[in-house]
C-alpha cells in the first residue's frame, strides 16, 4: 500500500470556514439549509426580502450551532441589490464558496382556500407570473451571475439549485380539489411553480458546463412536499401518490444538502438529486 493518507469520508463533508449564500433564507427549508452549513462548520448568509425574519433566523442558527450566521435583507430580483450583497460578503469574509438558490414564491393553495380560482391557468394574472418568475428564476440567474463569477475567479465553488419533484413531473391537480366546487372554480397548483422549478434544472445544466474549468460545480436538489401543517385531506391525497406513504419531515433534506455543497460530491456536476419518497417513480 502507498503511504498516502486514506480518504476520509468525514473530512469530505466538512465546510470549515466556507461562506454560503442562501436565498429565501428565512423560509421553512432555507433555515434548514443554513443549519446544515453551520453544523458542518461553514458560515451561512441567510438572504431574505424580510430583514427582521432573516436576522431572527440567523440568530437562531447561530445560537443552536455556534459560529457565525448572518441574516440580511436583499431583493434578489434587483441586479444592483445582488451586486451590493456580493460586495458586502466579500468585504467581510474575502470569499464566497457556496450559493444555494432556494427562494421561490409558492402560494399555499393546498391549504383549502376555495376562493383561489385565480390560480387556474385560464385566469392566471400576468403580474403574478412576472413576480413568481422574477423571484424564482431571475433571482437565481442574478445570484448565479454575481456569486458564480466570484467563485470562478477565486478557483471554485458550488451552486445548488433547489427545484422540486414538480420540476420533473406535472402537478396532479386532483390533490388540490375542494369538495363542492366545480372544475372551473377549483384551486390548482399555479403554472409558475412548475415553470420555475423546471427552469432551475435547465439553469443547473447550463452552469455545470459553463464554469467547470474554473472549479465551479452546479447541481439540483429536487425535493418532494414537506409536511408543514397542511390539511388532513390534502395530506392523504398527496401521500397516496408517494411510495413511502408520507410527506417529508422538515429536516430530512439537510444531509442531502450537506452532501451536495461539500467535497463529498466533488465528482457530481449537472446532476439532479431527486428526493421525493419515490413519487416520481410512479
Amino acid at each position: 500500500m502507498s503511504g498516502d493518507k486514506p480518504f476520509s469520508v468525514r473530512d469530505a463533508f466538512t465546510l470549515d470556514g466556507r461562506v454560503a449564500v442562501i436565498t429565501g433564507g428565512a423560509g421553512l427549508l432555507g433555515v434548514r439549509h443554513a443549519e446544515t452549513i453551520a453544523e458542518l462548520g461553514g458560515i451561512p448568509w441567510l438572504v431574505d426580502i424580510d430583514a427582521a425574519r432573516a436576522e431572527a433566523a440567523a440568530a437562531g442558527v447561530s445560537q443552536a450551532y455556534g459560529g457565525e450566521a448572518v441574516g440580511v435583507a436583499a431583493d434578489i430580483t434587483s441586479p444592483e441589490a445582488v451586486a451590493r450583497l456580493g460586495e458586502d460578503i466579500v468585504a467581510r469574509h474575502g470569499r464566497v464558496d457556496i450559493l444555494i438558490n432556494n427562494a421561490a414564491n409558492n402560494p399555499k393553495v393546498e391549504a383549502g382556500t376555495s376562493s383561489k380560482h385565480w390560480s387556474r391557468f385560464e385566469n392566471f394574472p400576468l403580474e403574478v407570473w412576472d413576480q413568481d418568475i422574477a423571484v424564482g428564476l431571475t433571482g437565481a440567474f442574478l445570484c448565479s451571475q454575481v456569486f458564480g463569477s466570484r467563485m470562478a475567479a477565486a478557483g471554485g465553488g458550488v451552486i445548488l439549485n433547489i427545484a422540486s419533484d414538480l420540476g420533473l413531473i406535472a402537478p396532479d391537480q386532483r390533490i388540490y380539489r375542494n369538495p363542492g366546487e366545480t372544475v372551473d372554480t377549483q384551486s390548482v397548483k399555479p403554472v409558475t411553480y412548475s415553470v420555475v422549478k423546471a427552469g432551475l434544472i435547465g439553469l443547473t445544466r447550463y452552469l455545470a458546463t459553463y464554469w467547470p474549468h474554473a472549479g465551479v460545480r452546479a447541481n439540483t436538489l429536487a425535493p418532494g412536499g414537506v409536511f408543514a401543517g397542511q390539511g388532513e385531506d390534502f395530506v392523504q391525497r398527496l401521500t397516496n401518490l408517494i411510495p413511502l406513504g408520507r410527506m417529508a419531515h422538515k429536516d430530512e433534506y439537510k444531509a442531502a444538502v450537506g452532501f451536495l455543497v461539500s467535497d463529498a460530491s466533488s465528482y457530481m456536476n449537472g446532476a439532479i438529486l431527486s428526493m421525493d419518497g419515490g413519487r416520481t417513480v410512479w
